[in-house]
């Protein structure tokens, strides 16, 4: 059974922990899985994530930053997130489309009807069955990324207010399409986001089943 599954939020939320473990739950009850990030997943998406995260480019303009983003995009979903889902995998996404919108569209300002076209030409119109958004207050998140000895990117080091808008943006995108966003409070124990994703997906995996059934 295919099933493609975002994870989006502000910085700081632990999408890339809860990733691993969702992504375990899922493999020990037989489900085969497919792990993958954004900007990155593939070597030609690693490149360019390690030019449009680089704090030495502080030139880079927002426009600039955006179709790189969609550039990395493109690669993961040609070279990595179709075959896999033509394969019969699930998709663990580290990031995807939506951070284009809150990031470049909410965050940076550039305009939503464009940034919905480039993104539609990056991803072919693919669009995720389950969006989690792990949600958490934006200065505790980039809290938990300095006091975590973490890497800082380029994005890390904008101002609470750029942090702000992106959690907003994500907020409206989660408003604007229930069906497919769930929101999880990110503020609390690893143990505990994770059962509430575990629950959230059993839901829709069964719901999955009776529709095929």
């Amino acid at each position: 059974m295919s099933l493609f599954i975002t994870f989006e939020g502000p910085e700081g939320s632990g999408k890339s922990s809860q990733i691993a473990l969702l992504a375990s739950f899922l493999q020990q009850r037989g489900f085969s899985v497919v792990t993958t990030r954004e900007p990155g997943g593939t070597p030609i998406g690693d490149e360019i994530r390690a030019c449009v995260h680089n704090v030495a480019n502080t030139a880079m303009t927002p426009t600039a930053e955006m179709l790189l983003y969609s550039a990395s995009r493109a690669q993961l979903v040609g070279q990595v997130i179709r075959p896999s889902l033509a394969a019969g995998h699930i998709v663990l996404c580290d990031r995807f489309a939506d951070s284009t919108i809150a990031y470049q569209g909410y965050g940076r300002g550039l305009n939503l009807e464009h940034l919905h076209q480039v993104t539609h030409i990056a991803t072919g119109g693919l669009q995720p069955d389950i969006t989690f958004l792990l949600d958490i207050d934006v200065e505790h998140g980039l809290a938990r990324r300095t006091g975590g000895g973490l890497e800082m990117n380029r994005l890390d080091l904008e101002a609470v207010q750029f942090h702000q808008r992106v959690r907003d943006g994500y907020h409206q995108l989660a408003a604007a399409n229930p069906a497919r966003w769930v929101v999880v409070d990110a503020d609390r124990s690893i143990t505990a986001v994770q059962a509430d994703l575990q629950a959230a997906l059993l839901r829709r995996l069964a719901n999955v089943r009776l529709e095929a059934g």
